[in-house]
């Protein structure tokens, strides 16, 4: 497939019209990019396609369909995780790149599948893990990179959310035959291990885990709802659960890419049912020389720690952050930036790459790491049945 000479002249098709879809959507669209086909139920994509001003509407989730399309370059996927491989094997087939939500897959023998499909394909493949593309988390993978808080001992977080809270709050991710066995910690605290290792420069290695569901029995509705959607209790009905509401997970990285970050010892609570707590993802990273903290509901500042001398806070966009860092960010310090902004960075520097004939860095997750992240799950789920570590490999 002859290549677009740049950025703005990528066209790009979206699978999915859910919380996420529009997301990218909007982010696409603020990059220039334009967005020529939408697809998903029928009513849904006609209705987001009048919104965004899109082309192309394929309705009955007619993916296929939208794939023969001449105006269509990339792929988005933001469909249901136990669809995402077929769908995106599919893409690689018909010589669209492909932009995945994560997980990759449900498990996986499919997402391995999908490995060797990209790696023979000539096809730029990434996963939506976004977190990366914070001006925080690139800056904080800086400071370990160049040894600015000495040897790495540890490292501390969470991802709290409480969207899940109540026992009449639903979403298809509840369901394990929809989103996997694994829920809170294949939902978010997959990014947290990824912006994890994306800072350290090294890949967990073994787990040690407990999973917990506080609420045995849920309500759903009788049909379908969007993410985040309240639905009147007496619509709905009750059903087993069969996912984790909240965890605790030990990790043991291997050897970084660097000399600063080998074999660092990680601890991370993940729970979508922590009252307060809307999407706060916190990492504390502590070395030898300093410790450096940020969270998600504090996307533009860092903080610096030192035993022996005051404590810093950095700001996005100011003085203290490295230059690399700052072609992640577009506008000045003070003026805030979050998460719509780490999307729109995540794809320019998708679609830069493959603008530029894949000549740029890839610091967006690819289907490799996508793959290692369903790994995790898997050896998550195993050491929790077991009660032991497991090794990933």
């Amino acid at each position: 497939m002859p290549r677009p000479k740049s950025l703005t002249h990528l066209r790009a098709g979206v699978i999915g019209t859910g919380f996420i879809g529009p997301v990218h959507i909007e982010a696409l669209k603020r990059l220039g990019v334009e967005v020529t086909a939408i697809c998903g139920s029928t009513k849904n994509a006609k209705a987001t396609a009048k919104k965004w001003g899109i082309p192309e509407v394929y309705g009955d989730y007619a993916y296929e369909a939208m794939y023969r399309s001449p105006n269509v370059d990339v792929v988005h996927i933001t469909s249901p995780n136990k669809v995402h491989v077929e769908q995106a094997m599919k893409a690689l087939k018909a010589g669209k790149h492909v932009v995945c939500e994560k997980p990759l897959g449900m498990h996986t023998k499919e997402t391995a599948r999908l490995v060797k499909a990209a790696a023979k394909s000539d096809l730029v493949f990434a996963v939506n893990y976004m977190c990366r593309f914070f001006p925080g988390v690139l800056q904080m993978r800086e400071l370990v990179r160049a040894g600015k808080l000495g040897q790495i001992i540890h490292v501390q977080g969470h991802f709290f959310q409480d969207w899940l809270l109540q026992p009449t709050d639903f979403n298809w991710r509840l369901l394990a035959s929809e989103g996997g066995k694994l829920r809170a910690v294949g939902d978010i605290g997959t990014h947290w291990i990824d912006a994890v290792s994306f800072i350290l420069g090294a890949k967990a290695e073994s787990i040690f885990a407990t999973l917990e569901t506080f609420h045995k029995t849920r309500l759903r509705p009788k049909g379908p709802v969007q993410t985040f959607a309240k639905v009147d209790p007496k619509k709905m009905k009750r059903y087993k659960v069969d996912t984790e509401d909240f965890a605790s997970v030990l990790l043991r990285f291997g050897k970084a890419k660097h000399k600063y970050a080998n074999g660092v010892h990680a601890n991370a609570s993940v729970s979508q049912v922590a009252a307060g707590r809307k999407c706060s993802l916190y990492v504390g990273i502590y070395g030898t020389e300093g410790s450096v903290q940020w969270d998600l509901q504090h996307p533009n500042e860092i903080e610096l720690g030192r035993r022996d001398e005051p404590n810093q806070i950095l700001q996005r966009g100011t003085a203290g952050f490295f230059e690399d860092v700052a072609d992640f960010t577009d506008y000045p310090g003070g003026h805030a930036e979050g998460f719509p902004d780490s999307h729109k960075m995540h794809y320019r520097a998708v679609y830069e790459h493959i603008a530029s004939g894949k000549k740029t860095p890839v610091l967006f997750a690819t289907a490799e790491d996508g793959h290692h992240e369903v790994k995790l799950c898997e050896a998550i789920l195993k050491s929790n049945e077991s009660k032991k570590w497991v090794s990933v490999k």
